[in-house]
């Protein structure tokens, strides 16, 4: 294996993946996902007995529990043992999915300019692979069933499974992050390539 090829491509993951919290879309699929996961997580450590609390009693007091479950994400009324790997899940999640939201509107969109400059191929190239499909978008939902099926079961199960969602969760947001750092480099050359021309 080749170390310092593997340790330049986490680098240039980890400058695809900050890179696109400066993106709106990005955002856009983030902030559900994150919301969504880790609501769902709370609700299910444990077992279904709060879906059942939940929709066993009157609205308000149902509400009430689905609200409490929300703002236990942030840690409120949490052992901080019990919420942090909860919390770096949501947040993983959160990242992927917004990651595959903006990839999927910056594929389409470079995808029109393919024909205009030949090297743009190569670097589409190297992020081969569409984000929507195969192990890219099966990995957070993976991390998602493992990390609430592990929070379901008490004790060192629960452990492993947990800390094997965050580890895959990582591994796909490094090939996200690669795919976003190569459309990056793509636009840039396409905007110098077109000034030129200009």
């Amino acid at each position: 294996m080749n170390w310092r090829k593997w340790f330049d491509d986490c680098k240039m993951a980890a400058e695809g993946a900050v890179s696109a919290t400066r993106e709106k879309r990005f955002w856009l699929g983030f902030v559900p996902a994150f919301l969504g996961f880790g609501w769902l997580m709370n609700m299910l450590a444990g077992g279904t007995a709060k879906f059942q609390m939940m929709f066993g009693m009157p609205f308000p007091e149902g509400l009430k529990i689905a609200g409490e479950n929300l703002i236990a994400l942030f840690g409120v009324g949490q052992p901080f043992l019990e919420w942090l790997p909860v919390f770096a899940i949501a947040v993983l999640q959160g990242w992927l999915i917004g990651m595959i939201v903006l990839l999927w509107k910056k594929k389409q969109e470079n995808a029109a300019n393919l024909e205009k400059v030949g090297i743009v191929t190569g670097l589409i190239a190297l992020g081969a692979g569409c984000p929507t499909c195969g192990t890219t978008l099966i990995a957070p939902l993976l991390g998602a069933i493992f990390s609430t099926g592990g929070l379901a079961i008490t004790g060192t199960v629960s452990t492993i499974v947990t800390w094997i969602a965050i580890i895959v969760a990582v591994f796909a947001l490094r090939r996200l992050g690669l795919e976003n750092y190569v459309i990056i480099k793509n636009e840039k050359y396409l905007r110098r390539h077109k000034n030129t021309k200009d």
